[in-house]
């Protein structure tokens, strides 16, 4: 027979909770900062920083560790699956440079989306998986009567994997074939110690693993291209023009060399590691009451700098519209006064370098118990994401694909510059706890999240419109001490973009090529995340 204890209810502790309410506001959010670092937090909002679970006090507040009370061991398992899908419609007087008809009209995205891992030294997985399987492992070492507690984990403070390859014909095959943005902590020494009874303070340097990679066909619908393409057709007609030769050579490069808005020019593979990326944590916990804490922590960031290589390869549309205008009179005149290369090599590859730094992540709450069965969770977090302003990759040539961007502001082709615009809000998670007798807990979280990335600078990337996570938890400790708890979540969020609201997406102004690949399309479409673990810990 399970029966539940209900102890006294202070003033003081119902004050607490009218006041938790009161401040409680609807959240801004960012990427996916603490989207699978823990099962517990994950039950609980991630609404922890007061309570830390655990050794996943270590990523969440490391002050926390003061609470643990014997050597401890750690074992978890997650699995994540995150499911972009999108639609295109052109609007009514679509038109670039006279073409009226894209291809990718009224086509979709999203039936054959599956999930991706990056592993060290390995690389991404080759491989679609239904959903992304990781595992973390932590240890916990205290003495009786001892001050410190002593702690280290593997864990997963940020992913995406997202992989689009399993259709060759997927429309969103033009904005990441494959996105695979994983940080992965494999050591993470901390120490923590207790300065009163109430007060603890903690300290960690997790060493991460980062891993990025990129594979993604390009187009780059604009109306210049357009107008090439129909002076070609209108210059050179069926079977060319006997006069091309003496001009400026838009016929040299016959049918393959006829250049379409909306054809292929080529695919970009990049594949980036950061080996080696340390970084502290610092935290507080105040836990003046049994029915009451405080805590606060702050994750210092990074300038990750990544290296790696890339491949270039070029479609023949601008390999052969190029070798015809070199082969004519004119045309190295015209090509030259563009800054236009002079021949683009099928395949180009080489190293490659990116820094993408690891945002700095500050987060306050409290706990609040009512009722000695009943606990609620609040807290605020804020990430820096301001930092991702933009991609720069530094490649160690010139890339003769990206000289034919010169005229659109790309002055330096050995590099390639990628905005993002992102910002840094702030988002609130909530937690509850309900104790089932002695041994079961029954957790949910709520985390309305807006996100970081402005609807005009949203792509399909990075698709991460405001999300709304709802999570569930259960945990359960037997007789001797091992305690297991799982969780599941599911969020969804949905964006609307017409044409021209995003110019990292479907802008279709002359300079916007670098890169909007749905240039006058309208574009709706959404992203569901689900996430489901299990952790078991116990004494050794």
């Amino acid at each position: 027979m399970i029966s539940v204890r209900v102890g006294p209810c202070r003033p003081s502790k119902l004050f607490a909770l009218v006041l938790v309410l009161v401040l409680a506001k609807p959240g801004q959010a960012a990427l996916t900062d603490n989207l699978g670092a823990s099962v517990v937090a994950m039950s609980l909002g991630n609404a922890v920083v007061a309570d830390p679970p655990g050794i996943d006090a270590i990523h969440f507040n490391p002050a926390g560790l003061t609470r643990i009370k014997h050597d401890r061991k750690q074992d978890s398992i997650f699995g994540a699956s995150i499911k972009p899908y999108a639609s295109f419609h052109q609007p009514e007087g679509f038109d670039i440079g006279g073409f009226k008809e894209d291809p990718l009209n009224n086509t979709h995205t999203g039936d054959n989306v599956r999930s991706s891992l990056f592993l060290p030294i390995y690389g991404p997985v080759p491989v679609p998986m239904p959903s992304a399987i990781g595992a973390g492992l932590g240890l916990a070492f205290h003495e009786a009567e001892s001050k410190w507690t002593f702690a280290t984990a593997s864990y997963v403070p940020m992913a995406v994997g997202i992989d689009r390859t399993k259709d060759p014909n997927d429309p969103a095959r033009f904005d990441g074939r494959k996105v695979v943005i994983q940080r992965l902590v494999y050591l993470s020494p901390t120490a923590a110690y207790k300065f009163s009874d109430s007060l603890s303070f903690g300290l960690g340097v997790p060493i991460a693993h980062q891993g990025f990679a990129l594979n993604t066909d390009m187009r780059m619908p604009n109306e210049l291209l357009g107008t090439i393409g129909k002076l070609q057709d209108a210059w050179c007609g069926d079977n060319g023009n006997p006069l091309d030769t003496l001009a400026f050579g838009l016929c040299g490069g016959g049918k393959e060399g006829r250049v379409r808005p909306f054809g292929k020019a080529g695919n970009m593979d990049f594949e980036l590691t950061a080996p080696v990326d340390p970084t502290l944590n610092i935290g507080m916990l105040w836990e003046p009451k049994d029915w009451f804490a405080f805590g606060a922590s702050y994750q210092f960031g990074s300038k990750t700098a990544m290296t790696g290589r890339f491949t270039f390869s070029a479609e023949p549309m601008l390999r052969k519209f190029v070798e015809g205008l070199y082969n004519s009179l004119q045309g190295p005149i015209l090509a030259a006064t563009f800054g236009m290369p002079t021949s683009i090599p099928e395949v180009q590859s080489g190293n490659v370098t990116l820094v993408l730094p690891f945002p700095e992540h500050a987060q306050v709450g409290i706990k609040v118990k009512p009722l000695s069965f009943l606990q609620f969770n609040i807290d605020a977090n804020w990430t820096n994401w301001k930092r991702w302003d933009k991609m720069t990759f530094q490649f160690d040539q010139q890339i003769a694909l990206l000289q034919m961007a010169r005229l659109f502001g790309q002055a330096d082709a050995s590099k390639l510059i990628i905005p993002r615009d992102y910002k840094s809000p702030v988002h609130f998670g909530y937690g509850m706890e309900l104790s089932v007798g002695k041994s079961i807990v029954v957790r949910a979280g709520y985390e309305p999240r807006k996100s970081s990335i402005p609807r005009s600078a949203l792509d399909l990337i990075a698709p991460m419109p405001d999300l709304a996570i709802n999570s569930l938890g259960l945990g359960y400790t037997t007789k001797g001490g091992t305690r297991f708890d799982v969780a599941a979540s599911y969020a969804h969020g949905k964006f609307d973009l017409p044409a021209n609201t995003s110019c990292k997406l479907n802008c279709n102004n002359f300079f916007n090529v670098i890169y909007n690949p749905y240039a006058g399309l309208d574009i709706n479409g959404g992203i569901r995340i689900r996430y489901a673990g299990v952790t078991m810990s116990h004494d050794f």
